[in-house]
C-alpha cells in the first residue's frame, strides 16, 4: 500500500494533536511535519516536500499567498485547505490560488480521506455540501445572464415583496391592495419564476438583493 506522507499546519494545538491522532492508525497515511503558521507552510512544503500539505486557512500569516508561493516555486506538493470557514469566496479564491482541496472542519472523517486520496490523484476536491452550493450559485447566475443582467420588479411585484417583509400572508396583501387573493397568488407565481425562487422566503431573499428596484408601499 502507498503511503501518503502528509504536514499539516493549524493554529489550534488541539485540533493539531487531534489531527496527528487521527492519521496514525491510517498505513495509507505519514504526518511527516506540523506547523502553526502560514510561513510555517511555507518553510515544511519547501523543506519536507510532503505529498500532501493540509492547511488551515485562518492561522497567522496570509495562507493564499503562501498558497501561491509554494504552487510558483513548482513544488510538487499538493495542498487541501481544511477550514470551519464555509463562504463559497474563499472556496474559488483558495482554488485559484493554487490548492487542491477544501474540506470543511464539519465534515465526517471519511470525507477528509476521500479528500486526501483525490487530492493525492491529481483531482480537485470539495465538501459536498459546498460543492452543491457553488453549482447552485452557478446554475441561478447562468440564469440570470440568460434572462439579462438587470432584474426590474413592477411597482405591483415591489409593492407586494415589501408586504411579504412584514410577514403579511396573502389574503392581508389582497385586502391592503384591492386585490382578489388569487391575483395575488398569480403575482407570488410570477415573482417566483422572475427571480428563480422556490418559496415566499427566496422571493423576499432576492427581491431584497435587488436594492434600489425594490419601490416602497404605495397606498391606494
Amino acid at each position: 500500500m502507498v503511503s501518503i506522507s502528509l504536514a499539516l499546519a493549524d493554529d489550534h494545538p488541539l485540533m493539531l494533536a487531534g489531527l496527528v491522532e487521527f492519521f496514525r492508525p491510517h498505513d495509507g497515511f505519514s504526518v511527516i511535519a506540523t506547523g502553526a503558521t502560514a510561513e510555517d507552510a511555507f518553510d515544511i512544503g519547501v523543506r519536507k516536500k510532503p505529498d500532501i500539505l493540509i492547511v488551515d486557512l485562518m492561522m497567522p500569516g496570509n495562507v493564499f499567498e503562501t498558497i501561491g508561493k509554494l504552487v510558483q516555486r513548482a513544488v510538487k506538493t499538493r495542498i487541501l485547505v481544511f477550514t470551519a470557514m464555509t463562504r463559497t469566496d474563499l472556496v474559488i479564491k483558495t482554488l485559484d490560488a493554487g490548492a487542491s482541496g477544501y474540506v470543511l472542519k464539519g465534515s465526517n472523517p471519511q470525507e477528509l480521506i476521500q479528500g486526501l486520496n483525490a487530492v493525492y490523484n491529481g483531482e480537485i476536491f470539495i465538501t459536498s455540501s459546498l460543492a452543491c452550493k457553488l453549482v447552485e450559485e452557478q446554475r441561478i447566475a447562468s440564469y440570470r445572464k440568460a434572462r439579462g443582467t438587470e432584474i426590474k420588479l413592477s411597482i405591483r411585484e415591489a409593492q407586494i415583496t415589501a408586504m411579504l417583509a412584514r410577514g403579511w400572508t396573502n389574503r392581508q396583501i389582497a385586502s391592503e391592495l384591492k386585490l382578489g387573493e388569487k391575483t395575488v397568488k398569480n403575482y407570488m407565481t410570477i415573482l417566483m419564476h422572475k427571480l428563480n425562487a422556490r418559496n415566499r422566503l427566496e422571493v423576499l431573499l432576492a427581491a431584497q438583493k435587488l436594492g434600489g428596484d425594490v419601490e416602497p408601499i404605495v397606498r391606494h
